[in-house]
Formats: C-alpha cells, sequence, structure tokens
C-alpha cells in the first residue's frame, strides 16, 4: 500500500523492537520498514530506508537517541521521530524534544494508542505531556523567548492552531485555504520568530497566551 505510514524501531533491546513490531504489524496504515540497535544505526537507516516516523529509545549504548535526533536534524532529514522510552523525568525527555522529536509515549503504551500516537506524529502534530510541557517553556529558548517581529492577523490564526496540536492540512480545513499557503505561512512565522521547527512555534505560542 502506497499510502502506508513507513516506519524504523531504534532500540537496544531486541524484545523491545519485536514487542513493537508485533503491535504495529497487524495496523492496515503502517509499516516497520526496519530495524536499529543504537543511535549510530538508527541514523544510518534513516537515511537509508527514508521512513515516514522513526520510533526512537533515548538511553542506547554509544550514541544515545538525543545525539542521534541531532544528526539526523543536522543533515535535513524529514522523518519525523517519536521517542519511545521507559523514563519518566523530564530531564530525560525534554533533551529529546530540544533535539527534535516530534513527542514521545512510554513503552508500556497501549497499542492502539501508540498507533495513533505514530498517525499523529505523522500528520504534523506535536504531542507533549502538560508538565513536559511547562518544563520546556520554563527554559531559555534562544531567539524563541521574544515577541519577535509582527505576526500578521493571518500568520498568528496559523499559529495559534499549530499549538492546538493541528497539522498542515487541518489548518488549510479550519482556515479555508491550501495546504501549500499554510505551508508558505508556517514558513514565514519560523523565519520571523528565529524558531527552527513546529514544536517550539508551539511552544512560543503557549508562552504568548495564543493557543485556544
Amino acid at each position: 500500500m502506497a499510502d502506508r505510514i513507513r516506519v524504523l524501531l531504534v532500540d537496544d533491546h531486541q524484545v523491545v523492537r519485536r514487542g513493537l513490531r508485533t503491535f504495529l504489524e497487524v495496523q492496515d496504515d503502517i509499516e516497520v520498514v526496519g530495524e536499529a540497535s543504537d543511535g549510530d544505526e538508527g541514523v544510518a537507516r534513516t537515511e537509508e530506508l527514508r521512513p515516514d516516523v522513526v520510533l526512537m529509545d533515548v538511553k542506547m549504548p554509544g550514541t544515545d537517541g538525543v545525539e542521534a535526533l541531532r544528526t539526523l536534524r543536522e543533515r535535513g532529514n524529514p522523518a519525523r521521530v517519536l521517542i519511545v522510552t521507559s523514563f519518566t523525568e523530564q530531564r530525560t525527555v525534554v533533551p529529546a524534544l530540544r533535539a527534535g522529536a516530534a513527542g514521545y509515549v512510554y513503552k508500556d503504551v497501549d497499542p492502539d494508542a501508540l498507533a495513533g500516537a505514530i498517525r499523529s506524529v505523522h500528520a504534523g502534530h506535536v504531542l507533549l505531556q502538560p508538565e513536559v510541557a511547562g518544563a520546556l517553556l520554563s527554559e531559555d529558548h534562544g531567539g524563541g523567548t521574544g515577541r519577535g517581529p509582527a505576526l500578521t492577523e493571518r500568520e498568528r490564526e496559523v499559529l495559534g492552531l499549530i499549538a492546538d496540536g493541528r497539522s498542515n492540512r487541518e489548518i488549510a480545513r479550519a482556515l479555508v485555504l491550501s495546504e501549500k499557503t499554510v505551508k508558505t505561512h508556517v514558513s514565514n512565522i519560523l523565519m520571523k520568530l528565529d524558531l527552527s521547527d513546529r514544536t517550539q512555534a508551539a511552544l512560543w505560542a503557549v508562552r504568548h497566551g495564543m493557543t485556544g
């Protein structure tokens, strides 16, 4: 099926990868295209296989998930990375989100919830638990901490919907715009506010009271 979401599993425990694969192989719209056992292999396989979504562990021997995320981001790889972790501490999850992860779930996640999370990040959503969003907001975001150049009214509407977790397609539908126009607005927002991705844009909007 050409429209399946292509997923790569990156975890140093084979039993975890096997369990994740078992969860996902029963989903009609998700295809597991490969596995990797550490961050370096995860980067190489992501570059080779070009998956839509990467399920990435944080703590792995050698190159960990955070460093792998930074490498993928530096290379401009478009894969959406969903952290799958057994660690609940903010000090573990927050660096991964700051490095470019689209969100995170815990390893004991319900199979249906895991599939839903994959579909969500693939659609452009950002999955942030309230307590982790709060931790991110309390930190210095560099260029994203100020009000920045003035946004147009339409850009403010788009930014508010990004903060609400809407994908470009959903924003286009809500504002009666084309997806191409929405992408242009998103690019302009990131440029004006000196932000690097949708996660930072969502956090900026939360900080400045632009959520619904």
